[in-house]
């Protein structure tokens, strides 16, 4: 009867010690809409890994632009608007443009390669790529979490769009 005993305690403390420790701390994923990226990157601008996944409508094959949203929950962390055009685009008119699709705020020149504006809640980059979309994609991070004024993300995401730009226009296959 000891050895009963022995073994439903055993049991009940591993029941317990799994159960009773609080929430497991979801991982970030090691591909954001599509685009392979080092986890600690985007750690730099998602606080939240609680239900992460995405909503996108972006068509890589068809170069179709569309939006593709990292959430957390029913929350957007990130935000990204895919557009391929035939003509290059001024950055800076769509980052203060009246719209909502590309604006970000107190957008400034990036010394990255591609074309690049960061704002304190997003950026916006642009480069060649030749696809039957275009001739030029460009890519707008929008940062729903972060406040417009708070100034103290600039340098996390133009670490991110280092990375990010890059890793997504090899994505898609431009000629």
């Amino acid at each position: 009867m000891s050895a009963i005993r022995t073994v439903l305690l055993s049991l009940a403390l591993a029941t317990c010690t799994v159960s009773c420790a609080g929430p497991v701390p979801h991982e970030l994923p090691g591909a954001v809409c599509g685009t392979r990226i080092d986890p600690d990157l985007t750690r730099l601008l998602v606080k939240s890994t609680d239900d992460l996944h995405e909503y996108s409508r972006v068509d890589r094959a068809e170069t179709v632009t569309g939006p593709c949203v990292l959430l957390s929950g029913h929350e957007p962390v990130l935000e990204f608007r895919f557009s391929w055009d035939h003509s290059a685009t001024d950055l800076m008119y769509l980052a203060t443009g009246s719209g909502s699709t590309s604006q970000i705020t107190s957008p400034r020149n990036s010394e990255t390669p591609a074309k690049t504006l960061i704002g304190t809640d997003g950026a916006i980059s642009q480069a060649p790529c030749k696809t039957k979309g275009g001739d030029y994609f460009t890519l707008t991070l929008q940062l729903p979490k972060i406040k417009p004024g708070d100034g103290a993300h600039r340098g996390d995401i133009e670490k991110f769009m280092r990375v990010y730009f890059p890793a997504t226009v090899r994505t898609l296959g431009c000629r």
